[in-house]
């Protein structure tokens, strides 16, 4: 489900990608804060996912970190430079770690 940012249905601009993100709803009379039938939903807890399909990854930034990932885990590469990145990406393939980016 997606959850839709107020008012993106009545004005153009908000349409774009980068205004589209949902931002929670605070006005007084706000008709998606006070869950008004017909109006889009509000994220709450009982939208999650159950905990077997949720993707779990961490963030690697150097050698020491992707040591201590476990065989067949995921991981992201984060914030560091083509020459570290390179390292990092061939200690991965080494231990089998899946890279997402």
């Amino acid at each position: 489900m997606k959850f839709l940012r107020t008012n993106t249905r009545e004005y153009k601009r908000l349409g774009r990608k980068k205004l589209r993100r949902w931002r929670m709803p605070k006005g007084r009379h706000n008709k998606i804060r006070e869950h008004v039938r017909g109006k889009p939903a509000m994220p709450t807890i009982g939208f999650q996912k159950p905990r077997g399909k949720k993707v779990f990854f961490r963030v690697v930034r150097n050698l020491k970190e992707i040591e201590k990932v476990g065989k067949g885990s995921e991981v992201i590469i984060a914030h560091v430079g083509k020459k570290n990145r390179e390292r990092l990406l061939a200690k991965a393939k080494e231990k089998s770690i899946g890279v997402l980016n």
